[in-house]
């Protein structure tokens, strides 16, 4: 079913969209597969709906997504069991991500009781100078599969929060959880077309966003390549843009580091989601002098990982998201080799007994070099490719891409060094001992080609608002 307007809907052409897991192979469920007229009519209803809800005063929007937040929290367990069936991760880091989903409208539940304006100083006495902050308006939202419930409340919270009515058009892998999400929308009794759901085709919904003026903002979380598809197509109607888009994320350990904490850290940080996420570390650059020590000891523990079934609790390692996801990860794995690599663990498909899905081996190359495919493209899978370096200054240079500018990790126990480190990295989200900064109340977003624009905290509310200059004459 379609959500548009306070109501759930069939899609205009009746057709529907299956979706299976990808662990088994088997059938989740179905959902309306809509098309390019069903996102027009849910632009409608949301330019309707624009007015009353901006209308409302700071409290009421409060209270509705304290409400939103209640009714997330009563469906936690069934969220979390969706999103591992429909996109393959470990169960507990479904539940963690459930965690991050809610927090993010209470959060912004918060927030919509800060919006504040501004009173500027005139140039003569009979004047005054206000700045009001009023919403963009109307928000086409386009969420992942990867995290397919909190990238939707990042999202529509801070939307709601600044009082702009949003649709929805989730990935078509995981369309169930955010029909989950809506559920518990609805069920916290909206103002009709302030929130709408529609799930179909990519292109067709994007292109309505894009080419209809009524949309004043677009959101987009996803691939770089389409992020810049989605910017060329919102320039014709000169729209606000927020793109959280691909990454490179370099994760260095300076000799002076906590080795353990560093191998824990690095084991967390590239295969949560099986390497499935834009912070995952891509790259490990590790100081010459304990480059072994730490190679040996985080393939050994890289080697103790359980693949299997996301739903079952002994599962570290759940399946990719589909069979073109493992031709990639054996195409950068293949090149690697070749290139002078050392496989120290996994590097295969894996065999997973009764289960018929897209498993692969988390896998560690030691040696890599920069000169590798995997060194330049972005790699959405378990794969951890180990770099060694000499001096800060080289691995600041190696570290810093040419394209991405997402998610960067250091380890060192020097506060100088971490200074500099966190001054030099070209990227929006350093994290400094730190493996999983990822928060409600942080900005998340990248530089260069890792998108524009943040989400998180009361820099993500900003993205939905503009500024109003007010000059009176007294």
């Amino acid at each position: 079913m379609l959500y548009i307007n306070g109501k759930w809907t069939d899609s205009s052409s009746n057709e529907t969209l299956t979706v299976y897991n990808p662990a088994t192979q088997e059938e989740v469920g179905k959902i309306a597969y809509g098309t390019k007229k069903d996102a027009e009519d849910a632009i409608k209803a949301a330019d309707e709906a624009f007015e009353k809800w901006k209308r409302k005063t700071a409290g009421e929007k409060s209270a509705f997504l304290s409400t939103f937040a209640n009714e997330l929290r009563k469906r936690s367990d069934e969220i979390a069991n969706m999103i591992t069936r429909e996109m393959g991760k470990p169960l507990r880091e479904s539940i963690g991500e459930v965690k991050l989903t809610i927090s993010y409208v209470d959060w912004y539940a918060e927030e919509a009781k800060r919006i504040y304006g501004d009173t500027v100083p005139a140039s003569s006495a009979d004047k005054r100078i206000l700045v009001l902050q009023e919403p963009v308006g109307v928000t086409a939202a386009i969420t992942p599969w990867n995290f397919p419930a909190a990238m939707i409340t990042r999202k529509i919270a801070p939307a709601l929060a600044a009082g702009c009515p949003v649709i929805v058009k989730p990935a078509s892998s995981t369309p169930l959880t955010a029909k989950l999400i809506f559920e518990a929308l609805d069920a916290a009794n909206p103002i009709e077309g302030i929130a709408n759901l529609v799930t179909g085709p990519s292109s067709e919904i994007s292109d309505a966003f894009n080419e209809s003026f009524l949309v004043r903002k677009l959101t987009f979380t996803g691939s770089t390549e389409v992020g810049k598809h989605l910017m060329r197509g919102a320039a014709d109607t000169v729209k606000k843009v927020a793109m959280e888009l691909g990454g490179h994320a370099p994760y260095i350990v300076f000799d002076d580091a906590d080795l353990e904490a560093a191998v824990d850290g690095a084991v967390a940080s590239k295969f949560r989601n099986a390497g499935q996420t834009c912070v995952c570390t891509n790259r490990i650059y590790v100081q010459e002098s304990i480059a072994d020590k730490f190679a040996d000891l985080f393939a050994s523990k890289v080697s103790e990982m359980v693949i299997g079934d996301g739903l079952d609790e002994k599962t570290d390692i759940g399946p990719l998201i589909n069979k073109g996801a493992l031709t990639k990860v054996t195409s950068q794995i293949d090149d690697a080799l070749e290139r002078g690599g050392k496989l120290m663990t996994g590097g295969k498909e894996a065999e997973v007994d009764n289960y018929n899905g897209s498993f692969f081996e988390p896998t560690v190359i030691n040696y890599a070099t920069d000169d590798m495919n995997i060194s330049r493209e972005e790699t959405f899978g378990p794969i951890a490719p180990i770099y060694t370096f000499k001096t800060e200054e080289e691995v600041v240079n190696r570290a810093n891409h040419f394209e991405y500018g997402l998610a960067a990790y250091c380890f060192t126990s020097d506060f100088s060094r971490a200074i500099r480190m966190m001054e030099n990295l070209e990227y929006g989200i350093v994290g400094l001992n730190d493996d999983m900064p990822t928060t409600a109340q942080a900005p998340f977003g990248g530089v260069k080609a890792s998108g524009v624009g943040r989400e998180g905290g009361k820099y993500g509310l900003q993205e939905y608002l503009v500024e109003k200059f007010v000059s009176m004459k007294i």
